[in-house]
This record gives C-alpha cells, sequence and structure tokens, in this order.
C-alpha cells in the first residue's frame, strides 16, 4: 500500500530571538569586575580555565591551540551578540586578558 505524501515539512521557528545584542561590557571594561579583572592580569590561565567551566566545557579546553577563539565564539553565537569572527581573533590576539576578562563578565552576567 502507498501513501501519497501531499504537503512539505515546514521549518521550526528558531528558538532564539532573531536580533543581535551587544556585549553587555566592552573588552576595555575590565574595572566592572575587580575579581575577574585581577585574575586576568595575574592568572589568566586560571581565569581560562574558569571560564571554559562556566561555558560548560571542560577546564583544559583553553590549553588547546585556537580553543579560546572558538569559546569566544561559541558566547557570541549562543547569546546573539553582534560580531564576527574576524572582530574575536583581532581581540583576542591584540587585547587578549582584556578579551578574556570580557567573556567572563558575559558569563557571569548571564548565569
Amino acid at each position: 500500500m502507498a501513501h501519497t505524501i501531499t504537503s512539505q515539512p515546514q521549518g521550526s521557528q528558531a528558538l532564539y530571538p532573531s536580533q543581535k545584542t551587544a556585549w553587555s561590557s566592552d573588552v576595555m571594561d575590565c574595572f566592572q569586575d575587580m575579581g575577574i579583572c585581577l585574575c586576568g592580569t595575574f592568572i589568566p590561565c586560571i581565569l581560562a580555565c574558569r571560564t571554559a567551566q562556566d561555558y560548560g566545557e571542560c577546564c583544559c579546553l583553553p590549553m588547546l591551540f585556537g580553543a579560546i577563539l572558538a569559546m569566544r565564539t561559541g558566547i557570541r553565537e549562543r547569546y546573539r551578540i553582534e560580531g564576527s569572527i574576524c572582530n574575536d581573533f583581532a581581540c583576542l590576539c591584540f587585547c587578549g586578558p582584556c578579551a578574556l576578562c570580557q567573556m567572563a563578565r558575559e558569563l557571569k552576567m548571564r548565569q
């Protein structure tokens, strides 16, 4: 017995809002959270590991080459934050500790 398909499947609605937002703080707003600022200044590897855990990944993730870039891009995509991977790369290359502090502040604010 053959069944005839009479309609096409329809796309589902996105669960995320279509509007893009901005980061909750700027890259250079390091002094908004002094704990994160001090950790990012003196022991950025610990801050990177803690940020990875807050993001839901293994704390060893930042030890892999390119993982912090992927994590920053993932945070941007998860929370629908404006930007591009080129912007993420530039922030991490030229303002690495500040960008890491921004990521930590964003995750802290969103949780």
